[in-house]
């Protein structure tokens, strides 16, 4: 055990001499060929990596060593990929953790639960690592906001941008961090039709029809958050959303 933990510090280390600052992924997939050819593209491209092969074990490490991302398989022993996301939603020293899915491919229906549940993205099974590290850098930018010094309000919504926190009628909310950019954006844009590609490419990085639905399901499970006040976020058929301006 301690020799592991040395030989972890050491690669961290090095990793820092290489590549500067560093962000930790965490692998939670029971198929280890597929989790050792993921870790070895992360590490190439200077991530610290961790694996396990069980879903127990993985929402242990996800709640003990709050990693900077977990790449999640679904199906899992122990307890699938469903259940952790349930957990990680519930805990306060897990909610804010970026999720990257892994799914089959003909597996839609479980990638829209997934997303319900609180995933960030998900990847398709088979993927190339190009797309892999892509889905990475987008996910781990997106957690790297630099907040500014100001809140924002407009009219139940006020978002403090130092912490980025959310209060629904000066009550705290717990918010995804997709889901406090998406209601940010178009609440500082009030009235204002928002285009469902332009928005896919702020938060997400791309933008095509399959990840449309993505935008879809955040959106929807933002409306289910809010309550009552959901209503101030509509639809615009043809073109995306926008929060309703107050008179």
């Amino acid at each position: 055990m301690w020799q592991k933990r040395h030989l972890k510090t050491l690669l961290l280390i090095r990793i820092r001499i290489t590549f500067g600052a560093v962000e930790e992924v965490l692998i939670i997939e029971d198929e280890v060929d597929i989790a050792q050819l993921v870790a070895f593209n992360l590490q190439r491209n200077g991530y610290l990596v961790d694996q396990v092969h069980d879903g127990l074990e993985g929402l242990e490490k996800i709640l003990k060593d709050q990693p900077d991302l977990v790449i999640l398989d679904l199906m899992l022993p122990g307890l699938d990929g469903y259940k952790i996301l349930k957990k990680m939603q519930r805990d306060p020293r897990s909610h804010s953790i970026p999720v990257l899915m892994l799914t089959a491919k003909s597996q839609i229906d479980d990638r829209l639960k997934g997303l319900e549940l609180g995933a960030d993205d998900y990847l398709t099974k088979p993927f190339s690592p190009k797309e892999l590290i892509l889905r990475v850098k987008a996910i781990l930018k997106r957690n790297r906001i630099t907040p500014g010094s100001l809140t924002f309000s407009h009219g139940p919504f006020r978002f403090d941008k130092d912490s980025l926190c959310f209060f629904l009628n000066d009550e705290p909310l717990t918010l995804s961090l997709i889901e406090y950019k998406l209601l940010l954006h178009l609440c500082q844009r009030p009235g204002q039709p928002q285009d469902r590609n332009d928005l896919l490419k702020m938060i997400w990085g791309y933008s095509d029809d399959i990840h449309s639905r993505t935008l879809d399901t955040h959106m929807k499970r933002l409306r289910q958050k809010l309550g009552q006040e959901g209503a101030f976020l509509e639809t615009i058929r043809g073109i995306g959303y926008q929060i309703r301006q107050i008179e």
